[in-house]
């Protein structure tokens, strides 16, 4: 008889409708894995519609069916894999679930060692599990690509959504001078964030607002990305995390698109923004493991400030 447990799983591909909350089996940690007993999940916009989400690897691998979405996860280490030195069993781990892999959405998950670190513990497991995907995200595109330094001039774009707003943030501890563009409404929100200056989209043009900025951190894609290119800076760089930028002819600018990836190191950055009180995951709200399908809902057609968290344990 093997060992059972509560997970969301999809047996087909599709959206929310298509997840169903059972009991599956549960995981057995493999080579340089970590069996983590989950506390809370977060929810990504678009991640049921990733191929990866469905499939073993990038390279258009097979359909990996049942599925098991969310890939942040914040839990207690329950059993070690064979090779994994790092931790010990009841220390409580947050991390980033790499996209081929099942995910956080069940009361198990296996993780590599490598995409995990110690928990924040500032944080309960609700906010940690806001932080991996989104701060990561953040974190790689301001450092890792744009190589953000005291003092530049940062655009963020959607400042008060699950990226941005920690895009706001890394950018403000970073040193940066932080514009964010985000509706009338959460202008207050973002402004204590770390921006300086708030832009309502709806409302004016940022372009008008904005010149010779460093960095333009993009979450929003399409002609928001288009009429970035007119606010940077000769040899500034638009980072984005939508879709790749290609810049007009002649620009002398370089655009960088990327995938966020589990690390260590990067979550171990965080966690030290977060100790000292530089970093504050924004959870939108917190609902309950059975009503993931709800959760993943929610991020289709509701304005959100921050992350949507499940609750597990």
């Amino acid at each position: 008889m093997y060992a059972t447990m509560h997970a969301v799983r999809g047996h087909r591909r599709g959206g929310p409708e298509e997840l169903v909350y059972e009991v599956a089996p549960k995981p057995v940690p493999g080579r340089g894995d970590v069996l983590v007993e989950v506390r809370a999940a977060s929810v990504t916009p678009g991640e049921l519609g990733w191929d990866a989400t469905w499939t073993d690897s990038f390279d258009g691998g097979g359909p990996r069916l049942p599925v098991v979405p969310s890939k942040e996860v914040s839990g207690v280490v329950a059993e070690l894999g064979h090779g994994v030195m790092d931790f010990r069993p009841g220390e409580a781990v947050y991390g980033l679930i790499p996209f081929t892999r099942d995910g956080a959405a069940a009361e198990y998950v296996t993780v590599p060692a490598a995409g995990l670190a110690a928990k924040p513990g500032s944080l309960d497991h609700e906010r940690t599990a806001a932080l991996p995907l989104a701060g990561l995200t953040a974190w790689q595109g301001l450092v890792t690509h744009a190589g953000v330094t005291p003092g530049q001039r940062v655009l963020v774009h959607g400042g008060a959504g699950g990226v941005g707003s920690f895009a706001v943030q890394v950018a403000a501890a970073l040193g940066a001078e932080v514009t964010a563009t985000a509706s009338a409404g959460d202008a207050d929100f973002v402004r204590g964030l770390g921006a300086e200056t708030v832009i309502d989209y709806a409302g004016q043009r940022f372009e008008t607002e904005v010149k010779d900025a460093d960095v333009v951190f993009d979450t929003v894609g399409g002609d928001t990305q288009a009429r970035s290119w007119e606010v940077l800076r000769p040899g500034g760089v638009l980072v984005s995390v939508v879709e790749p930028p290609a810049p007009p002819e002649g620009a002398d600018a370089r655009g960088v698109f990327f995938v966020v990836e589990p690390d260590r190191s990067g979550l171990e950055e965080l966690t030290a923004l977060v100790e000292a009180g530089r970093l504050i995951p924004q959870v939108d709200r917190i609902l309950p493991l059975e009503s993931a399908p709800g959760a993943y809902a929610a991020l289709e057609r509701e304005h959100r400030r921050g992350k949507i968290v499940l609750r597990v344990s």
